[in-house]
């Protein structure tokens, strides 16, 4: 009996925890412009179908007294035709203030609501940027999650993004 509670115990505590992380870093450049706005910035991930599966972050102008910041939503055009129209804001734990320029990160694991019951399989980190006064910009990386191995994917911007990079551990 003190066997097979003994394994029992142990095969209890040898269970492995699912503890996979995303790390995003996205690049807001410093535009040499006459008029600059921080840019309202979408993250999110789309499964093979171009579905939304889950969306990660949003930079928007929260703290606006009006609440103005809310209808600008809407030139994040990817983004929004896709979900942003059905999602009430702000939502916790997904949307905050604009980011100025430099390199800002968005750490999440396994167990984020955003990503704790998504399905395994392939995926594309999608990030949209819109600025007033200014352009529109989406990249696209191709991900795995939950991730077998550790794996770092990049691409960059033109004018609205610099350098967006995905890392992804198990």
């Amino acid at each position: 009996m003190r066997i097979l509670l003994t394994v029992g115990l142990t095969g209890l505590l040898a269970a492995p925890a699912f503890a996979a992380e995303m790390e995003i870093s996205i690049e807001i450049p410093k535009l040499d412009v006459a008029e600059y706005h921080r840019p309202y910035v979408a993250v999110w991930l789309e499964g093979p179908d171009k579905k939304v599966a889950a969306n990660l972050a949003v930079w928007y102008d929260v703290a606006n007294a009006k609440k103005e910041g809310d209808k600008w939503l809407k030139d994040l055009r990817q983004w929004w035709r896709r979900t942003g129209r059905t999602l009430t804001v702000p939502a916790d734990g997904l949307t905050s203030a604009t980011r100025a320029p430099g390199t800002h990160d968005v750490k999440l694991d396994a167990s984020h609501p955003a990503l704790k019951d998504l399905a395994a399989g392939q995926y594309e980190l999608i990030v949209e940027a819109a600025r007033e006064v200014g352009g529109r910009e989406v990249v696209r990386i191709p991900l795995q999650w939950p991730p077998e191995k550790g794996a770092t994917a990049a691409a960059k911007g033109e004018h609205e993004l610099g350098s967006v990079a995905v890392n992804v551990k198990p």
